[in-house]
C-alpha cells in the first residue's frame, strides 16, 4: 500500500516558457555507462564542479575522496560514489539534484528499480511501479509505502531520502529513461515545450535543457523569451530572471513495465488493496475532507466528492464552503484557498 504526498510549493513566475517532451538526448549507451563505473581514475572536472563531456568523458565520474574512503560528507556527498551511484540517503541541499548519465547504476534489465538499504545491502521494493508512477508526477513530493521489509516507509523524492528511519533509497535506471523538465507557474507545474495560455510554442526544448544538464549537472541553461533573459540553475533547480524565480524539477516520463497497469498504479492500486483519500494540511497536521455536519467546520464536500472530480479531470478546480467561508480547491496545484482570507494551504491524495 502506498500514499503519495502531492504538494506543489508556492513560487513567483516569469513569462511563460516551455519545452518539447520528445527528447533526442545524446545519452551514452549502457556499455558506456557501465565502463565509466569501471574506470579508476576520477575526472578532475567532475570533482571540481562539472564535466562538459558528460557520459562521453574518458574518466570516471566519481568522488575522488570516496575512492580512498576519505570522503567527509559520506552519504550526504553530492557526487557519485563507486558501487552504488550517487549516495541517496540524504543531502543538505533543498533542491532536487537527479543523477546524470555518468552517475547511473544499471538495473537488471527492467526500466527502473527502486531499492532500500538498511546497511546490509540493497533490496528491491515490490510493486515499485507505484513509486515510479508517483515520481513521474512533478508535483508529487513524497510517497509512503507499506509493503517494504521495514514496514511503513516515507520517501522524499526531492532529496531522495527516507524520513525517520535509518534507511537509504535509490532508483536504478536502465539508461534509456526520457526526462522531462518542469517549472512552476501560478502554483502549477508546467512542462517546458508545452504551449502557453495563448497557444504559442516556446523556443525552449526539453532536449536542449537535458543535453546541457548531462554535460554539466552543476551548470546552467540560459535562454531568452520576449526579450527577457532567463537561466535554469541546475544546482539550485531554479529558473532565475531579472526579478523573479521559479522552481524547477526533473522527472522521468513514466514507462509501463511488463505486468504493471499504469491506471492501476496511479488511481486505484488494486493489487495492494488501497483506497484514495483526500486530505488538507492544517496547523496540527493533515485532516481528511469530511462533511462534519452540524459543526462550525461543516464542509460542503468530502473525500469521495473530490475523488470523483479528480478522476474526471486531475487538473480541475472545485468550489465549496466550510461554514460560511467560500473555498477554491485546485487539483492541479494541490492547494485550497479561502476566498475570504486569501489563505492557501496544501492538499494531498493518499492511498490508505
Amino acid at each position: 500500500m502506498a500514499s503519495a504526498h502531492n504538494s506543489d510549493e508556492e513560487s513567483t513566475s516569469e513569462s511563460e516558457s516551455d519545452i518539447s517532451d520528445k527528447s533526442d538526448s545524446d545519452e551514452p549507451s549502457d556499455v558506456e555507462v557501465e565502463s565509466q563505473t569501471n574506470r579508476k581514475e576520477p575526472c578532475k572536472y567532475y570533482n571540481s564542479g562539472g564535466c562538459r563531456d558528460g557520459g562521453r568523458c574518458k574518466y570516471s565520474h566519481v568522488c575522488k575522496y570516496a575512492l580512498e574512503n576519505k570522503c567527509k560528507y559520506g552519504a550526504n556527498c553530492k557526487l557519485n560514489h563507486p558501487g552504488g551511484g550517487r549516495p541517496s540517503s540524504g543531502g543538505s541541499s533543498r533542491a532536487s539534484h537527479p543523477p546524470t548519465s555518468g552517475d547511473l547504476k544499471l538495473t537488471d534489465g527492467r526500466f527502473f528499480q527502486w531499492q532500500l538499504n538498511d546497511g546490509k545491502g540493497w533490496k528491491d521494493v515490490s510493486n515499485d511501479h507505484v513509486i515510479e508512477a508517483q515520481y513521474a508526477l512533478p508535483h508529487t513530493k513524497s510517497i509512503k509505502i507499506y509493503n517494504s521489509p521495514y514496514g511503513a516507509v516515507s520517501i522524499d523524492f526531492n532529496r531522495m531520502r527516507v524520513y525517520g528511519k535509518s534507511l537509504r533509497v535509490r532508483r536504478l535506471d536502465d539508461g534509456k529513461t526520457m526526462w522531462a523538465w518542469y517549472c512552476t507557474l501560478r502554483r502549477k507545474w508546467i512542462k517546458y515545450g508545452d504551449k502557453d495560455s495563448k497557444g504559442n510554442q516556446s523556443p525552449v526544448k526539453n532536449a536542449d535543457i537535458e543535453r546541457k544538464f548531462q554535460s554539466n549537472p552543476t551548470g546552467s541553461f540560459t535562454f531568452s523569451i520576449g526579450g527577457d533573459s532567463l537561466e535554469i540553475k541546475f544546482r539550485d533547480m531554479q529558473q532565475v530572471g531579472n526579478k523573479k524565480k521559479r522552481k524547477v524539477t526533473r522527472r522521468p516520463l513514466y514507462r509501463q513495465q511488463s505486468g504493471a497497469s499504469q491506471a492501476q498504479s496511479v488511481f486505484q492500486n488494486l493489487s495492494m488493496g488501497s483506497k484514495p483519500q483526500w486530505e488538507f494540511e492544517g496547523k496540527t497536521g493533515w485532516h481528511v475532507f469530511k462533511h462534519r455536519k452540524g459543526t462550525s467546520s461543516e464542509c460542503s464536500i468530502n473525500s469521495e466528492d473530490i475523488e470523483k472530480k479528480y478522476k474526471q479531470n486531475p487538473r480541475d478546480t472545485m468550489m465549496f464552503k466550510v461554514g460560511r467561508d467560500p473555498y477554491k480547491l485546485d487539483l492541479g496545484a494541490m492547494t485550497q484557498t479561502n476566498l475570504t482570507t486569501k489563505r492557501t494551504c496544501n492538499v494531498r491524495r493518499v492511498l490508505v
